[in-house]
């Protein structure tokens, strides 16, 4: 079955995240925002708070970004500053190194630790599944899960393993079940890579591209097939 376009739109948070992005870009990405429908914008913790008129766009920020090796203190104090200037969802990046020493513990204790500093935004915790193996993606879900979060997340799209894939989407979505919402990012460039996301169990989505992905869209009827992607490993 594929996804009309309005509904696609309200599961898309619309990103810039680029290192070189400027306070115009950002209007910018607002405005388009507005005009395609999308949930969200997405955008980096310095560009907050956002001055431009939002409508019925909601804001997130990303935290620990991209490489998630900072401290559990650190995250908490962005992930704080963040809510306070405005953010209503929060992407906070886990340190996969201790998932790879498997000292899940002390992911779920970094995971709680934002949980805490920002209680009333919407937490999304970026696992970097495709530099994770398959009992890793489980580990890093639970763990997720269990100090608190409210979506798990597949990639930030920086890391040179690649972004979201089919694969790694279903296995978070079916450790999830309906407890937690899944979002997948990276790589996603065109109508049929979003509409097979959203298949595997993807509830929301992290495209800079919007507007061409949503151009697929135009004039889809529920029910109607859709050709399967080829999978791609690309950035935001």
């Amino acid at each position: 079955m594929q996804i009309t376009r309005s509904a696609l739109a309200q599961m898309i948070d619309h990103t810039l995240l680029k290192t070189d992005a400027t306070r115009a870009q950002v209007a910018a990405l607002v405005a388009e925002a507005r005009q395609l429908g999308t949930f969200s914008v997405c955008v980096s913790p310095s560009m907050l708070p956002i001055t431009e008129e939002l409508g019925d766009v909601k804001v997130a920020t990303v935290c620990g970004f991209p490489s998630g090796n900072h401290t559990p203190a650190a995250k908490a104090a962005e992930a704080a500053e963040s809510a306070s200037l405005g953010a209503h969802e929060i992407d906070m990046v886990i340190n996969i190194g201790l998932l790879k020493e498997g000292r899940e513990d002390l992911v779920e204790e970094e995971v709680r630790a934002v949980r805490q500093a920002a209680p009333d935004v919407l937490l999304k915790v970026i696992i970097e599944s495709a530099a994770l193996s398959d009992d890793e993606i489980i580990a890093a879900c639970r763990a997720s899960e269990a100090a608190g979060a409210d979506y798990v997340k597949t990639s930030t799209g920086f890391h040179p393993s690649g972004g979201a894939s089919v694969h790694a989407v279903s296995l978070m979505a079916h450790t999830v079940g309906d407890r937690l919402g899944v979002k997948a990012s990276g790589g996603i460039r065109d109508y049929a890579t979003a509409n097979a996301m959203v298949e595997a169990g993807a509830t929301r989505l992290g495209l800079s591209g919007s507007s061409t992905v949503l151009a697929g869209a135009e004039g889809v009827e529920e029910g109607e097939p859709v050709e399967a992607p080829v999978e791609t490993n690309d950035e935001y």
